[in-house]
C-alpha cells in the first residue's frame, strides 16, 4: 500500500507571546519573554508566584456568555485556536466531504480549573451534593475535539490524545496516520491546555519542578542555562489542519510545509524523570527520522523540549549528540519554552508551528535567557541563544516527552513537488 502525502494548510495559535499566528511568531522572532506574576488567583503564598499566561483573552470576544459557562478554558482555548486554523486553511462547504473531515486533539490535563471548582464547592458545602450539570463535559479532556467537531460540522474520526506533555504531537501523529492511511482526508489537530490554577501551580511546586525565580519571572526559563532552576508553567492552544497532498492541491489551499514522519517511544524508567542518558529522546529521533526516510545530515533545525530543568536538558542534549554525531555541530537547536514557558499537553502544538514557521521563513526562533554557559553542554552546539538566525530550513523536527517517560517527535519539510 502506498502511503499518502500530508501537508499542513492551516495554523491557529493562542499562545502567551499572543493570540493568532502571526502574533505568536512575532513574539518568538524578537525574543520576548510571556513570563508574568499571575493574574488567575492569589499565588502570594505559593513557592512559585508566576507563570506564562495568555493575555488579553475575553471569552465574550469568542462566545455567547451562556456558550462560554459549558466550557472549561482549555476547551475555550482550543475553539478558538481551530477557528483560526480552520479560516487560515479556507476549508469551506462545497471544498470538502465533511464526512472524511476528523478532529484529533491532545491534552495532558483537560479541565483541571472545573474540576478544582467543583470539588471544592463541595467541600465548603454541607455534604449536600450540589453539582454543576456541566461539571463532568466541561472537565473530560476529550470535549475539546467534540466541540470542534460540532461548531464545524466535522465527521470524521474525533478523539483526544493523553499522553502528558507529549500529547499534541501524539495527535498531530495519529492526525498524519490516518492521513496518510487513506482513512480521513483532512484533520484538524493541535492541542490546548489551562492548567495556571492552585491545583497546578501547587502540584508542580510539590514536584519541585517550577522554577522559582518570583524576582524575576522573565527570565526564569532558561533552558541549557547553568541556572536553570525548572519549568515555567503555560497554558493556550496551537493548532494545525492536515491535509492530504492531492486533496489540498485540488481545492487551491495555501500549503505552509509538509509533515514527513511521526516517531514514538518510551523511557521505561522513571514517572517524572527522564532517562540520564537519553534513551528514550535517542530512539524517538531515531524512529522519526526512519519513518521520515531522511537521513540526520539533512535536519537544519531541532525545536527540542528544553524544559529548562536541571536533568531534562542534559538527557535530551546527549540523545542529539549519539543521533547526529558531528551534524550536531551544523544544527540549530532552539527551545522556545524559553519564552512561552511549558504548555504541558499543548506544547507540542505551539512548537509544531514554530517549526512550520521556521520552515516558511528560513528563520530559528532563539532559546533566551542564556547568562551562563554550563559545562555539561559542548561549546560547539548551537543553541540559538538569546537571538534568532537566518538560515535555510528545508527540514526541521520537534520533540516533545512527557511525564511516564512518553517521547515524541515530528518533521517537517519544505514542500518539494
Amino acid at each position: 500500500m502506498e502511503l499518502k502525502r500530508v501537508v499542513v494548510t492551516g495554523l491557529g495559535a493562542l499562545t502567551p507571546l499572543g493570540n493568532t499566528v502571526s502574533e505568536y511568531w512575532n513574539g518568538l522572532v524578537n525574543g520576548v519573554s510571556g513570563a508574568a506574576p499571575i493574574t488567575r488567583f492569589d499565588a502570594s503564598k505559593f513557592k512559585t508566584q508566576f507563570a506564562c499566561e495568555v493575555k488579553g483573552y475575553d471569552p465574550e470576544n469568542y462566545f455567547e456568555r451562556k456558550e462560554a459557562r459549558k466550557m472549561d478554558l482549555f476547551s475555550q482555548f482550543a475553539m478558538v485556536a481551530a477557528d483560526e486554523a480552520v479560516a487560515d486553511s479556507k476549508l469551506t462547504e462545497g471544498n470538502y466531504d465533511p464526512d472524511r473531515v476528523g478532529v484529533i486533539w491532545g491534552s495532558g490535563i483537560g479541565g483541571l480549573r472545573t474540576f478544582q471548582e467543583e470539588c471544592v464547592n463541595f467541600a465548603n458545602g454541607d455534604g449536600t451534593p450540589r453539582f454543576n450539570p456541566f461539571f463532568i463535559p466541561k472537565m473530560i479532556a476529550d470535549i475539546s475535539a467534540g466541540h470542534i467537531s460540532m461548531k464545524h460540522g466535522f465527521r470524521g474520526p474525533n478523539f483526544v490524545t493523553v499522553s502528558a506533555c507529549a500529547s499534541a504531537t501524539n495527535a498531530i501523529i495519529d492526525s498524519f496516520n490516518y492521513i496518510r492511511l487513506g482513512m480521513a482526508d483532512v484533520v484538524v489537530t493541535g492541542g490546548s491546555e489551562a492548567a495556571v490554577t492552585e491545583a497546578g501551580i501547587g502540584g508542580f511546586n510539590a514536584l519541585k519542578a517550577l522554577s522559582e525565580r518570583n524576582d524575576s519571572p522573565e527570565t526564569a526559563s532558561r533552558p541549557f542555562d547553568k541556572d536553570r532552576d525548572g519549568f515555567v508553567l503555560g497554558e493556550g492552544a496551537g493548532a494545525l489542519i492536515l491535509e492530504e497532498y492531492e486533496h489540498a492541491k485540488a481545492r487551491g489551499a495555501k500549503i505552509y510545509a509538509e509533515i514527513i514522519g511521526g516517531g514514538m517511544s518510551a523511557d521505561a524508567y522513571h514517572m517524572t524523570a527522564p532517562h540520564p542518558e537519553g534513551l528514550g529522546a535517542l530512539n524517538v529521533m531515531k524512529n522519526v527520522l526512519r519513518d521520515a526516510n531522511i537521513k540526520p545530515e539533512e535536519v537544519d533545525y531541532i525545536n527540542v523540549h528544553g524544559t529548562s530543568t536541571p536533568l531534562g536538558d542534559i538527557s535530551e542534549v546527549k540523545a542529539i549528540q549519539s543521533v547526529f554525531g558531528d551534524h550536531a555541530y551544523k544544527l540549530n537547536i532552539g527551545s522556545t519554552k524559553s519564552m512561552t514557558g511549558h504548555l504541558l499537553g499543548a506544547a507540542g502544538a505551539i512548537e509544531a508551528i514554530a517549526s512550520i514557521m521556521a520552515v516558511r521563513n528560513n528563520i530559528v526562533p532563539p532559546t533566551i535567557n542564556h547568562f551562563t554557559d554550563d559545562d555539561s553542554f559542548d561549546s560547539r552546539l548551537n543553541f540559538t541563544f538569546n537571538k534568532a538566525q537566518e538560515r535555510e530550513v528545508k527540514v526541521a523536527m520537534s520533540n516533545t516527552f512527557g511525564f511516564g517517560g512518553h517521547n515524541t517527535s515530528v518533521i517537517f519539510r519544505q514542500l518539494n513537488d
